[in-house]
């Protein structure tokens, strides 16, 4: 009795420091990560927001001056006396298309891959992949020349179908509603691929028996994709749906080069190229304006991170 009285404290103890060892270890192994992380994304946070409360130029930088804090008059200035009310606006509206477009032509094309024959999938996702591996700035070159004044394919095209010379020298990109369409099918075009395979990997996942038992209840093709498939890939699709969100209102590479094209700076910007446009020299206001991109990025996804954490729950 004394024995197993005194081996027992002896286990417990033995426990314990496995479970400090493995701890140790495990922190041990995190270490460099988290440092990387404080290093690459913490220290840079911390600048911006000491910045977006100063009135640090590039003066400053120069003569080694320290800038004077000016507590919130530089959000005040940005929401109250400048453009940056319009430009999220246009972020916010492109944002809503592109993603409301690259989700829905996602999972139709990965709907539509599960009912084709292996070579017709092998065609469609060696297609998909080609869109996918083009590198944006490549892909805006190539969307411009298409729709160029002098020499796109769409004026010429359009000239030969209605048989006149009307589409000669029509410039898409002077215009702001014309420039957002080609914009969008840009990020489209690039941004479906993802969506498609992910939610095509998503619906491999669906109980094949739970769809036939809907199908002998009766279930027709919309009643089985909302009552079963959806379900079953809405985790999936919930952070498909945060990512596109995020790269599409972080979207710099296509507006810019476009606008390099013939687009009008001033009528088509978004915020990133507007914080780039705007951030040379004045640094305070340029992190104010980063500062408030992260917040209304976090605004925006909190809704659906929301809503996946409580399924992981």
């Amino acid at each position: 009795m004394y024995a197993t009285a005194s081996v027992a404290p002896a286990r417990a103890e033995r426990a314990r420091r496995r479970r400090r060892s493995q701890s140790i270890s495990a922190w041990a192994l995190l270490v460099p990560s988290i440092a990387l992380i404080a290093l690459m994304v913490g220290y840079p946070g911390l600048t911006m927001v000491w910045q977006s409360v100063t009135d640090y130029q590039v003066r400053n930088k120069i003569q080694g001056t320290p800038a004077s804090f000016v507590g919130l008059d530089n959000f005040t200035k940005i929401l109250t006396s400048s453009d940056f009310p319009e430009v999220l606006a246009r972020t916010i509206g492109i944002m809503v298309l592109t993603t409301s477009l690259i989700m829905i032509g996602g999972v139709l094309i990965a709907v539509l891959m599960t009912k084709l024959g292996r070579g017709m999938r092998l065609l469609v996702s060696v297609g998909l992949l080609l869109a996918w591996a083009i590198p944006p700035l490549t892909a805006t070159v190539v969307w411009g020349f298409i729709f160029d004044t002098e020499y796109g394919l769409v004026n010429w095209l359009l000239n030969t179908v209605t048989g006149t010379n009307d589409w000669h020298n029509h410039p898409w990109l002077l215009n702001p509603w014309t420039f957002v369409m080609v914009l969008t099918i840009i990020v489209v075009w690039g941004a479906i691929p993802f969506v498609a395979f992910t939610s095509y990997a998503g619906l491999g996942q669906v109980p094949r028996e739970t769809l036939e038992a809907a199908e002998i209840d009766g279930a027709g093709g919309w009643q089985r994709f909302w009552g079963v498939i959806f379900p079953a890939i809405r985790p999936v699709l919930g952070g498909v749906l945060i990512l596109q969100i995020i790269w599409n209102m972080k979207l710099f590479t296509q507006v810019y080069a476009l606008q390099s094209r013939g687009g009008i700076a001033a009528d088509t910007n978004v915020l990133p190229v507007y914080l780039f446009r705007q951030g040379i020299g004045e640094f305070g206001e340029t992190s104010a304006i980063g500062m408030l991109i992260v917040v209304i990025m976090l605004a925006i996804s909190w809704y659906n991170i929301r809503l996946l954490l409580k399924e992981d729950d």
